[in-house]
């Protein structure tokens, strides 16, 4: 996944400072992140306009979810970093404990944990 960022060095802080991602680097408009398998980086909205041929939008849709063992104390440290929470902590009915912030750009950021589903699935 890559997110394309208005502020490269403000989205590299929100995300190696707040969300706990192990950065790897940076180079020309780009930062790659550890993530366990899978590509999570960032790359200058300005540089994907010229990528992809087309205005692109930062923080328009989607959503980034980053699993945690204890959503509340995840609530609690990210209170004390100062980052607006936009809901929860609350228990969601299909098995998870989640919170959500925005980083510098308007992406939705969910910190999750499992916990007991209290709904069941359909087949």
């Amino acid at each position: 996944m890559i997110l394309y960022v208005e502020e490269l060095a403000a989205s590299v802080e929100f995300y190696r400072d707040v969300v706990g991602l192990a950065y790897k680097f940076t180079d020309a408009g780009y930062a790659e992140f550890e993530a366990g398998g899978v590509r999570f980086a960032l790359y200058e909205r300005r540089r994907a306009e010229w990528l992809t041929g087309r205005e692109v939008t930062p923080g328009a849709g989607g959503e980034v979810v980053v699993m945690v063992d204890d959503v509340d104390a995840c609530a609690e440290r990210l209170a004390g970093l100062g980052v607006a929470v936009l809901s929860g902590p609350a228990d969601r009915p299909w098995g998870h404990r989640t919170m959500h912030v925005a980083d510098p750009d308007g992406f939705v950021v969910e910190f999750a944990a499992e916990i007991p589903r209290t709904r069941g699935r359909r087949t």
